[in-house]
């Protein structure tokens, strides 16, 4: 993986990168630090301090500062909310109502390790959404969160009835196929199985808002991955 072609945006304090689904944000315990987006990072930069993170799963947006002063600024502008974060997702079936803001608050699953759920006594936690494109199986949504709780927009979506495409633990792990959105689909004469168009959860970071140290108003872009996007064609041709 070429480091070069994940950077969005460099500056002397801190770079926003395009993170890849199925790389984490920094490593766990089983794998070693080259397994992460942040030691693939160090490579190129030498130091670099971690400010937010996403979900394995997740691709998109994220930023890292670049120096100790700039980690506490943007750790605190995050914490403060003070940078606006936007995600797009494909989630199974019609949104109803097509807009909206969620409220419900966030706490760990009582029984299953590593899930969260909705109950009264979590975390307040607030997600807006809206409907992008709508084609009746699938939905093209774009949600911001205000609160930060881990796997929010998952755990969200999956309350309002719509879980995120291929979320495993939230919804179902049923990858998109083109045989789901095209009616009249064959087989290629020399292929014995199909391939998926989509084959991991549905869920990118999309856009980023905040001032960077200077004061200046900043606004950053990942555009969608290739498999979403090849999923988004498809169902622009044959899904309505």
């Amino acid at each position: 993986m070429r480091v070069e072609e994940l950077i969005l945006m460099e500056t002397p304090d801190y770079v926003v990168v395009n993170k890849p689904s199925g790389l984490l944000t920094i490593p766990d315990r089983h794998d070693g630090e080259l397994q992460s987006l942040r030691g693939i990072l160090q490579k190129q930069y030498g130091e670099i301090f971690v400010v937010h993170r996403l979900d394995k799963d997740t691709s998109g947006i994220i930023l890292f500062a670049r120096h100790a002063e700039a980690h506490k600024y943007f750790s605190q502008l995050f914490e403060t909310r003070g940078v606006s974060k936007f995600y797009q997702g494909l989630v199974t079936g019609q949104v109803v109502p097509p807009k909206g803001s969620i409220l419900e608050p966030i706490i760990e699953h009582p029984t299953i390790k590593g899930k969260m759920a909705t109950a009264r006594k979590g975390k307040a936690s607030h997600t807006d959404y809206e409907v992008l494109e709508d084609f009746g199986t699938y939905s093209l949504v774009k949600m911001q969160i205000h609160t930060g709780r881990t796997h929010q927009i998952r755990v969200h979506m999956k309350h309002i009835g719509n879980p995120i495409v291929m979320d495993e633990m939230y919804g179902k792990a049923k990858p998109v196929l083109l045989s789901d959105i095209k009616k009249k689909f064959k087989l290629g004469k020399f292929t014995e199985e199909e391939r998926p168009l989509l084959n991991r959860l549905a869920l990118h970071a999309w856009r980023l808002e905040f001032d960077d140290m200077q004061g200046q108003a900043q606004v950053v872009e990942a555009p969608l991955p290739k498999d979403m996007q090849a999923v988004m064609t498809q169902l622009r041709k044959h899904g309505k």
